[in-house]
Parts: structure tokens; C-alpha cells; sequence
């Protein structure tokens, strides 16, 4: 084992313990940068993550997602990212879709030229640095999971991120099952986005109230559906819970809360997946 051994849970207790075994969830990290960014169907951000604490150096830096966002549109951005930091190192990056062995299946939030691609590929071709890229949502659960609302949650987890689309992240205890696309369960006919997502609200103007009852009703299926012991709300909303939070949370029997990360919990998980993907998680 790397690091001198140093391996940290969900609770953010530092392994080996004596006579202790390390349980599912746990991560090995060594104590490092790494940069991460959040692509997402409206802006992209990075920031600096340090570990083991999995806190971000400053505030992150945003740039708004090009339109169309294109694989070469999006490149030339996350570029603009890398060299505002002038960083050379590990580099993880949430996508706003499915990615399996490496490749898009969906891009419903950015141009449909990304299906089919390797956007790690791709990132590292323009910037000379090597990226480890997985779904958005997973990316904050991770974070929330490790670092922020959940760390300390036991049983079944659910990340649900309230944006542009609907991104959710399911865990058992504290290891990711991935691409679980729950977004895309139907409201009235319609994917949930239409009516659940922060997006949704903006476009149709509606009220914290209004729009709580959505989001309630997609929660009151989802805790049906999965039957989690835990769920977090996360995205930019999250920020403002007070004010929907507690009446979306009414008739859901799994506790519901909002993410502590808020919209950084993208950029922090994005980076675990690289220092990981490095063979130090």
C-alpha cells in the first residue's frame, strides 16, 4: 500500500487502525492536487482539490458551456481551464451523461457528436494531461459521500443533483453503482427534467412552492423505486433549501438533506475520481 498506508473512510477516519479492517467505501489517497471540473449543459468550472480533506483552493472558475457544445467547443473550454491554472497533473472531469468503458451513450444536456466518443481521449489530445472522466452526478456523490452530507451515512445513498437535467449518483455503503440516470424517470408522461429540474423552474417561472411539488413528487419515486435509507439534494438550489427543501420532503420516507457541498461537490468528486484513477484510490 501507497502513502505509507493511509487509507480514509466515509467517516473520514485515517486506516489502518489496530486490529481493524477496512470497510467497502474506503479510499486510499495520498495527500495531493489535483484539478477537477464540472461540465455541465450550461456552464463548465475547475478548481484545485486538496487531499486527503477534499477542499478546494479558493473559488472555482467558471466559463459558460459553448453552444453548440460540440466535442471540439467543449475541448477548446476545458483548455481554457487547464491553462487559467497552469496545471500539469492528474485532471478528473464530471460529464453531464452515462459513460461506459470510457465511452459517452448519452448527451442529452450537450451536441449528440459526443455519443459514441472518449471524452478522455479527446480532453487529453488538446491539453498533453491525463484525465480520468466520469458521469457529473457520480462525481458529487462522491464528494457528498466522502466529504460532505453523507460521510457519515450507512445502507443505501442517493445523490440527487438538481441543474440543467436531473443527475442522480446511488451508493451501498459508500461504493458508487454508477450511471443509474434516474433524471429520466417519468413525470406526467415526461422525462422528470421537464418539470424537477432547476432549468425547469427558471423556464417556467414558477414559484419555490410550485416548483417543490415537482420535485416532491419525483422524490416520493424515487425513495419508492430504490427505498434508500438517504437521500441528498444537491446543485446550485441547494444553496436556497430552505426555502423548497422541507415541503419536496414531505411523504418521502428515506431522510432527506440538502448537499453540503453545494455546487462544488462536482469539481471535489471529479478529482477523487482521478486521484484514484492514478492508482491512489
Amino acid at each position: 500500500m501507497s502513502c505509507l498506508g493511509a487509507v480514509f473512510g466515509t467517516d473520514g477516519v485515517r486506516w489502518p487502525k489496530s486490529g481493524a479492517v477496512p470497510r467497502a467505501g474506503m479510499y486510499l489517497i495520498c495527500p495531493m492536487t489535483v484539478l477537477g471540473i464540472d461540465i455541465g449543459g450550461t456552464g463548465v468550472k475547475g478548481g484545485l482539490v486538496d487531499f486527503p480533506a477534499g477542499v478546494l483552493q479558493g473559488d472555482p472558475v467558471h466559463l459558460p458551456t459553448p453552444q453548440p457544445a460540440s466535442p471540439l467547443a467543449l475541448a477548446r473550454a476545458v483548455k481554457k481551464l487547464v491553462d487559467h491554472f497552469q496545471w500539469k497533473g492528474p485532471i478528473g472531469a464530471g460529464f453531464p451523461g452515462p459513460i461506459r468503458e470510457g465511452v459517452v451513450e448519452t448527451a442529452v444536456n450537450l451536441s449528440p457528436q459526443w455519443v459514441g466518443k472518449n471524452p478522455e481521449k479527446i480532453f487529453q489530445k488538446i491539453t498533453r494531461q491525463k484525465f480520468v472522466v466520469i458521469n457529473d452526478a457520480d462525481a458529487a456523490g462522491l464528494a457528498e459521500v466522502h466529504h460532505g452530507a453523507g460521510k457519515k451515512a450507512k445502507g443505501v445513498v442517493v445523490m440527487i443533483t438538481l441543474g440543467t437535467g436531473i443527475g442522480s449518483a446511488l451508493f451501498y455503503q459508500g461504493v458508487l453503482i454508477p450511471n443509474t440516470e434516474l433524471g429520466h424517470l417519468t413525470l406526467g408522461g415526461k422525462d422528470a427534467e421537464k418539470s424537477a429540474s432547476a432549468k425547469a423552474r427558471e423556464i417556467h417561472e414558477w414559484s419555490w412552492k410550485k416548483w417543490s411539488r415537482k420535485v416532491r413528487e419525483y422524490l416520493q419515486q424515487v425513495d419508492r423505486l430504490i427505498n434508500p435509507d438517504l437521500i441528498i439534494v444537491g446543485g446550485g438550489v441547494s444553496k436556497r433549501s430552505e426555502k423548497w427543501l422541507p415541503r419536496a420532503s414531505e411523504g418521502v420516507r428515506a431522510k432527506v438533506v440538502p448537499a453540503k457541498l453545494h455546487n462544488e461537490a462536482g469539481i471535489v468528486g471529479a478529482a477523487m475520481a482521478a486521484a484514484r484513477g492514478r492508482g491512489l484510490g
